[in-house]
């Protein structure tokens, strides 16, 4: 189960990934409790996730096209550094009692560092470990992240009675070092080598068009996003079921124990297949309208145990798959859309969730997104049921140009020739089709 940490390498990161996640939980929670406490609205906690993920909306593939071609080193050393001067700032900042506004930029600017940190993260970890262990490795790193969760909202329910919410802020501040260390003391010539970005690939518009060119890409990250959105914004719906800072307490506990248990489910299996995916989407999705259906808090915390799980193993599942059957030229680019994918979701999904929540209520949003999600998942699983040469068929069916343009001469996969030899390709085409 636990192959990947035969390596000291991957041994040294995870115990980084494992106080930096921790730190990072800290901050999260100290942060949201920070902004509903002083506005009282689920909304502004919303905006807060908004604010946060916009950065990744907007740079996200531009950031992933810098990751395939800069030193990953390098940059995460800068950007671990700037989460920390944000962290402390942020500390004074809420300490000094400056306006939500203040609050806000800050939150969009370790958004907007983050954008750049999380592709160059995730191309320096698939260098840690072999190939064959990639896949065990994304589990554990997410059995850790579960941890991590877990050890800082413990640590945050305890710490910010004690101490206060600007405590949260410096601690997470003090755990990036955990990263920089890790990466100044990994063994540079264990590291395993990943093919580069080719020169005439290297831009943003190679990888969207690596992924339009795969429609089963485009058809996960489509389902992600549904998923995401509306099925595990918990930060939003989490507070708006809480009676209490009591009651938020508990659900979040139990939220991470649920992510601990998804994260060993994940870890356990040989492989992570997009059949499961679709199936634990399913089940979750179902759970989700059921929890919005169970009366008080104690209902919802017991059908919240084994949503948090099937989060992860979806999380999981899809982060595995992006790595692994994509070129190694072009992960900093999946991963830096797959990040997109999610904070377009969180961009669009907590203001959405947290407006619903206030107009209609927190049980009936749950049921609501919850049918949405069940809904994708079985369209999703339909189409890729399909075998891949009709979907091809139908996507040029639905696609269709009214002219046809041939590809230029020497394109990769094409025969050099002129343009006699481009329109018997067409003409087979549409008899195919």
């Amino acid at each position: 189960m636990f192959r990947a940490l035969r390596s000291r390498n991957y041994r040294r990161w995870a115990f980084a990934d494992l106080v930096s996640v921790t730190g990072s939980w800290m901050q999260l929670i100290g942060l949201n409790w920070v902004v509903l406490d002083r506005t009282g609205s689920a909304a502004s906690v919303g905006l807060s996730v908004l604010l946060g993920a916009l950065p990744s909306v907007l740079l996200g593939p531009w950031a992933g096209a810098l990751a395939d071609r800069l030193p990953a080193r390098r940059t995460i050393l800068v950007c671990q550094a700037l989460h920390a001067v944000l962290a402390a700032v942020l500390a004074l900042v809420v300490w000094r009692g400056a306006p939500i506004t203040a609050v806000f930029a800050l939150t969009f600017a370790a958004g907007l560092v983050s954008v750049f940190d999380l592709p160059a993260l995730g191309r320096f970890g698939a260098r840690v470990v072999p190939r064959e262990d990639l896949g065990n490795a994304v589990a554990l790193g997410s059995v850790l992240s579960s941890t991590g969760r877990i050890l800082g909202m413990s640590g945050a329910a305890v710490l910010a009675a004690a101490l206060g919410s600007p405590a949260l802020f410096l601690i997470n501040s003090v755990s990036f070092l955990a990263v920089v260390v890790a990466v100044l003391t990994i063994r540079r010539a264990e590291l395993h080598p990943l093919a580069k970005s080719p020169a005439d690939g290297a831009g943003v518009v190679a990888g969207l068009r690596y992924v339009a060119a795969s429609g089963r890409l485009l058809l996960l990250f489509a389902l992600g996003f549904t998923l995401s959105s509306l099925g595990r914004n918990y930060q939003v719906t989490m507070a708006a079921m809480s009676a209490d800072a009591t009651a938020y307490g508990l659900l979040s506990t139990v939220f991470a124990i649920g992510t601990v248990i998804g994260g060993l489910a994940a870890a356990a299996r040989e492989a992570l297949t997009v059949r499961l995916l679709l199936v634990v989407a399913c089940a979750t999705s179902l759970l989700q309208v059921t929890s919005g259906l169970v009366p008080g808090t104690l209902g919802f915390a017991v059908v919240l145990l084994p949503i948090a799980a099937g989060a992860v193993v979806i999380d999981t599942t899809m982060s595995t798959r992006v790595q692994l059957d994509t070129a190694d030229g072009m992960r900093g680019r999946l991963l830096a859309v797959n990040s997109a994918v999610g904070a377009a979701a969180g961009a669009v999904g907590a203001p959405l969730l947290g407006w619903l929540c206030e107009r209609i209520g927190a049980p009936e949003t749950l049921v609501l997104a919850g049918m949405v999600t069940l809904m994708v998942t079985v369209f999703a699983a339909s189409v890729l049921a399909v075998p891949p040469h009709h979907r091809t068929a139908l996507a040029h069916r639905v696609l269709r140009r009214p002219h046809r343009v041939a590809p230029p001469a020497g394109h990769p996969g094409q025969p050099h020739g002129p343009a006699r030899p481009a329109k018997r390709r067409n003409r087979r085409a549409r008899v195919r089709v």
